[in-house]
């Protein structure tokens, strides 16, 4: 045995309890048929003509039912005479090659089969102006050279600072549309100035290209679509900062405000730009944005197949696997780090060998005398948040408050033989 194995065997991991979390859930039951619906009701497709090329920019995120409304947008786009195609807008992610990029989307369900149009992936630019604070603006090559773009993103709390914008359809046409190269200029003076230059490039952008409308997605508490907005190129601007307070007012969160342990599942570009939404465990990698809980030790066990290589994120907790380290990918994550100018949450924590030792390193570390009482709560990732495990020393907290619903009695956690969570 090593010494690492010596100081962790001894450490008892604690009972857990599964938990139901409660949280407001609306809901569209039939996202295809809304999506149309509200096409239609704001008339929008008139603006495009016979044989037209339409741009579709489309993100990284792994957002519920997107490739559905993607492939919805282009039969309707189709419908009226266009000819719609997608283009990644993802700034530097995708490791930030036109390839890589290309592949995110394949792997979220964006297939050119599936979609039934072309994806046009590139990393070039073309400067359409300068915004109104001196930043040069940028847009991808193949949606300037289409007759007209659309834009179609999820709108929520950004991870790393405040803003009336934050991860939506203007920071979408700011970054995601500006690839690396307008994802560097936005960053280049750091998150502070986010809130700022965000709506000045996304201002300039919408004057100069012909983005006709928008599509703007709400997601509940159970990453489920709750809300589809299409907006007019003169409405992005005014209408998304009552969708993202929305959208914060529906966010997940957990009800434990002081735990000593958290164990996470899986971390990756899919759920977050962090790999994990740090406003759900109140661990941040900028002075710009806080809240949440105040959690002592976090242990990250799995990066999703998803991100590819991408382990952003990491960086900000405490412990993670060897399975989840061989997984990091140099040039998948460190130009997304160079680009947003943040090398914090691309750091490496603790490696241990397995999911075991990362929650026992975990509980060893978390300062308490009486590591019997250790409060702990172990989540899938930061969007699955409906059913959760907590400790048996939480069980009084869970019992008193009404948005929970203990569904378990309590039980070890099983490991197979290399120390792995089942």
């Amino acid at each position: 045995m090593s010494t690492i194995d010596n100081l962790l065997d001894p450490i008892k991991i604690p009972k857990m309890v599964k938990v139901k979390q409660r949280f407001e859930r609306p809901l569209i039951k039939n996202v295809e048929q809304e999506l149309i619906r509200k096409i239609h009701e704001k008339d929008v497709l008139s603006k495009i003509k016979q044989n037209q090329s339409i741009a579709i920019a489309v993100g990284s995120r792994g957002i519920t039912d997107l490739p559905l409304m993607v492939k919805t947008l282009v039969s309707q786009i189709k419908n009226v005479g266009g000819r719609p195609f997608i283009v990644p807008a993802m700034g530097s992610h995708g490791g930030a090659t036109a390839e890589g990029q290309k592949n995110m989307l394949i792997g979220m369900g964006i297939s050119e089969e599936y979609v039934e149009a072309p994806i046009k992936a590139t990393m070039e630019v073309v400067q359409v102006g300068t915004s109104e604070n001196g930043l040069p603006v940028y847009i991808d090559k193949f949606a300037f050279e289409a007759d007209a773009i659309i834009i179609i993103n999820r709108i929520k709390p950004h991870v790393a600072f405040r803003g009336k914008y934050e991860s939506g359809l203007m920071k979408m046409i700011t970054i995601g549309l500006g690839k690396q190269k307008g994802a560097d200029i936005c960053h280049e003076l750091g998150f502070g100035k986010m809130a700022e230059n965000i709506p000045a490039i996304a201002r300039t952008a919408l004057e100069k290209t012909n983005i006709i409308f928008a599509v703007g997605i709400l997601e509940n508490a159970y990453h489920e679509i709750c809300r589809i907005e299409v907006l007019d190129n003169k409405e992005i601007e005014s209408k998304e900062p009552a969708l993202l307070e929305e959208a914060k007012r529906l966010s997940p969160k957990l009800y434990f405000e002081k735990f000593d342990v958290l164990v996470i599942d899986e971390i990756g570009k899919d759920i977050s730009g962090t790999g994990f939404d740090t406003n759900v465990v109140g661990r941040y990698h900028t002075p710009y944005a806080s809240g949440g809980p105040n959690i002592t030790r976090i242990a990250v066990l799995d990066i999703t197949d998803r991100s590819h290589g991408n382990a952003n994120g990491l960086g900000i907790v405490d412990f993670t696997t060897m399975r989840a380290f061989n997984k990091f990918i140099f040039e998948q994550t460190y130009p997304n780090s160079l680009t947003s100018t943040v090398p914090a949450s691309v750091k490496i924590p603790m490696v241990l060998k397995n999911d075991k030792q990362a929650i026992q390193a975990a509980i060893k570390t978390c300062n308490i005398l009486d590591k019997e009482k250790v409060t702990m709560i172990r989540i899938k990732n930061t969007v699955s948040l409906g059913e959760i495990e907590i400790s048996e020393s939480l069980l009084d907290f869970a019992r008193e408050n009404p948005n929970l619903d203990i569904i378990s009695s309590p039980y070890n956690l099983q490991f197979d033989e290399n120390g792995n969570l089942f």
